[in-house]
């Protein structure tokens, strides 16, 4: 999804997977919840119409902002003009999934409201990063806040996600404060400490996915059989346990204890 709608003028496409917020207040709480200082670089996907950046700008350094609508992209370089001849505002015309994420400044938080059917892939691109984000803060379905950060059950990417950082479900947004209004209700989630500290290789860090996927290869196998069959030894995970009941530090310690693994 995409920020703020301030015109009619501007509709959002459905191809872009666009919904426009209606409300400044949200995107005042979601630039808040940030946590931002003034030394501060974020870097925001999606723009939109610019509600959300005008909240970043007021709290950090520079805002980096990734337009792929060509629209918005010619009126968000009008609207911002000063902003941009400052220096303070980097606005850049493109597909988010083409950056090259490692010349981005180390220590960058990033912060927006993305399209649904990027959220796995957003997640994937950043926290997987040579250059990572210091934080997320990410407007996303309910749905999938809720499943990496309150849910009990895991699964790959609640795992996925809290491998690098700490999830924490900030707030709902109802699918009312949006247009067009989305069928189900969102939420941001911010992901905090982001790092490697549970890898001490990149060798350890694809172990660890390899293992994951296999963990999760067959639902209505258990774990322990997954793995084996994927050649990994199963450790003390239990004979009828489901992937979904096992806990990060459970996959972590399985990790550590392979002699190798299957790429």
């Amino acid at each position: 999804m995409m920020s703020t709608m301030r015109k009619k003028s501007l509709k959002p496409k459905r191809s872009l997977g666009q919904n426009f917020l209606l409300h400044q207040r949200i995107a005042e709480r979601i630039a808040m919840t940030a946590k931002l200082s003034p030394h501060d670089t974020v870097l925001e996907i999606g723009p939109g119409t610019g509600m959300l950046t005008r909240e970043l700008l007021k709290r950090a350094r520079k805002v980096i902002a990734i337009e792929a609508d060509d629209e918005l992209f010619e009126k968000l370089r009008s609207d911002f003009a000063r902003e941009i001849a400052e220096g303070r505002l980097d606005l850049r015309q493109g597909d988010i999934r083409t950056l090259d994420t490692t010349a981005l400044p180390k220590g960058y938080a990033l912060v927006a409201n993305i399209p649904y059917y990027l959220t796995g892939e957003i997640f994937r691109m950043f926290l997987g990063s040579d250059i990572q984000p210091c934080s997320l803060t990410l407007l996303v379905q309910k749905e999938v806040a809720e499943r990496i950060a309150r849910a009990k059950k895991e699964s790959i990417l609640s795992l996925s996600v809290k491998a690098y950082g700490v999830p924490k479900y900030e707030f709902t947004v109802v699918r009312g404060a949006f247009v067009p209004m989305p069928k189900v209700d969102s939420a941001v989630l911010s992901v905090r400490d982001i790092s490697r500290k549970n890898f001490t290789t990149r060798a350890d860090e694809l172990r660890f996915f390899t293992l994951l996927h296999a963990g999760f290869a067959h639902k209505r196998k258990f774990a322990r059989k997954n793995i084996i069959e994927a050649g990994f030894l199963a450790g003390d995970i239990p004979e009828k346990a489901r992937a979904e009941d096992l806990a990060l530090s459970r996959w972590l310690t399985l990790c550590a204890q392979q002699g190798k693994y299957k790429a």
